[in-house]
């Protein structure tokens, strides 16, 4: 049976070198918990945020069962689970493997893997990139050495609408025309670019991740993301791709991409996309999304649900997905853009969290709309922010908070968010 893992052992350096990582990665998992002040909290890697049905249910049945009741979403499209007791990791981890929520217990926090959320049902881009989610997480789990990734190193495959290429990839796949592909191993300013076959993506990414753990042994800094790599340390990726078999080229950085993640509503083919209330779900609204093909859990606190399978007779209608988008939005779920609540999140605030100024949850509930994001925060960690333009409010621990840098005490806080998300202040 398994049970909760100890902590990772701080990683050796050089003699003499800098360290910039001098503890091992805490980063919690679902084998991993993590200590709160509302009890345990578990977060398990969803690769391109999916989730069968019957994954749905199981998860569903471990937040009731195990913990608060709810499953919030990270800004990673993973799922954590909170209020857990302290003796219930053996029990949470046999029922996540049970469900194939758990492949590999060493690799089970690296599987840390973004890709478009709507790749595949709309007609845009040019690959299927959730796909090549499951063929790297297959290829992430059958490599040893990839165990070694810390916890934050993230994947981020873009079906080429730049949706998810602003989410701070460490390894990025951006498909192309043509059946290309072009890979980014971030760096800061030492970022490389390759151009690829779309056949070789998912062995270009593994080697690019590879490359970065030989780079920090090398550095012997106790680097967890290749952007905190000293300088003169970059990896060698033209030789880890020429090792994989993948023949590239390097190519002068491109800019990325960019377009904004999918407006909630009805998609094509009977596909709905629905917000959760600050980025969290109760166990019913979770199951409100089914019947479908397939759940994938996007970064900015959403559900894709895939058309449930009909027979060819019966097709999917505007009619039937409009009913499906009332049913969800009756049992809380955000079903429009200009919803109350749409574009919101929060960190755990108060009480659950210990280092937290603020109930910054109940102060998120009251936030007006507006087109940009939102996020509050209940101290300076800033756990969950989103990526991209949006709106920082960050308690101050005086019952005020900063919005945007700006002193804005409590109860100024609505028009403070409201003009904000208007009109960016930063």
């Amino acid at each position: 049976m398994l049970a909760a893992m100890p902590p990772t052992p701080p990683p050796a350096a050089e003699p003499g070198e800098p360290r910039i990582r001098d503890r091992g990665d805490a980063c919690p998992g679902a084998l991993r918990l993590h200590s709160a002040d509302d009890g345990r909290l578990a977060r398990l890697r969803l690769p391109a945020g999916r989730l069968t049905s019957h994954q749905v249910e199981t998860l569903a049945r471990a937040a009731e069962t195990l913990g608060d009741g709810r499953i919030s979403i990270t800004s990673r499209g993973n799922a954590e689970l909170r209020g857990l007791a302290d003796d219930c990791g053996a029990a949470l981890a046999e029922l996540l493997a049970d469900a194939g929520l758990l492949p590999s217990p060493t690799h089970e926090r690296v599987r840390n893997i973004v890709a478009s959320p709507t790749a595949g049902l709309d007609g845009l881009g040019h690959a299927d990139v959730q796909l090549w989610a499951r063929g790297l997480d297959a290829a992430l789990c059958a490599a040893p050495r990839a165990a070694s990734l810390s916890g934050r190193f993230l994947f981020v495959l873009d079906d080429g609408r730049g949706d998810v290429t602003g989410l701070g990839g460490d390894v990025t796949l951006v498909a192309a025309e043509d059946e290309y592909v072009t890979l980014w191993l971030d760096g800061g300013p030492e970022r490389q670019v390759f151009r690829l076959a779309a056949a070789d993506a998912v062995r270009a990414a593994l080697a690019a991740a590879l490359a970065f753990l030989d780079a920090a042994d090398t550095a012997g800094n106790g680097a967890w993301r290749p952007r905190e790599l000293p300088a003169g340390h970059s990896p060698d990726l033209a030789g880890a791709l020429a090792r994989a078999g993948v023949a590239a080229e390097p190519v002068p950085v491109p800019p990325l991409p960019s377009s904004p993640p999918p407006a909630p509503g009805a998609l094509r083919d009977g596909a709905v996309y629905v917000l959760a209330p600050l980025g969290r779900l109760t166990a019913a609204q979770l199951r409100a999304l089914l019947p479908a093909g397939e759940i994938r859990l996007t970064p900015w606190r959403g559900a894709v649900a895939t058309a449930a399978p009909t027979e060819p007779a019966t097709p999917h209608t505007d009619a039937t997905t409009a009913d499906r988008l009332r049913a969800l939005d009756a049992c809380g779920l955000i079903t429009r853009s200009d919803a109350p609540g749409a574009g919101v999140t929060a960190c755990t605030g108060r009480p659950g969290c210990a280092k937290s100024l603020a109930d910054v949850r109940a102060d998120a509930l009251a936030a007006p709309a507006g087109p940009l994001p939102v996020h509050f925060s209940g101290c300076a960690r800033r756990c969950g922010h989103p990526y991209g333009d949006w709106v920082e409010v960050l308690a101050t621990g005086d019952d005020g908070y900063l919005v945007d840098g700006r002193a804005t005490p409590r109860t100024s806080l609505t028009e403070a968010v409201a003009t904000a998300r208007t009109y960016p202040t930063r």
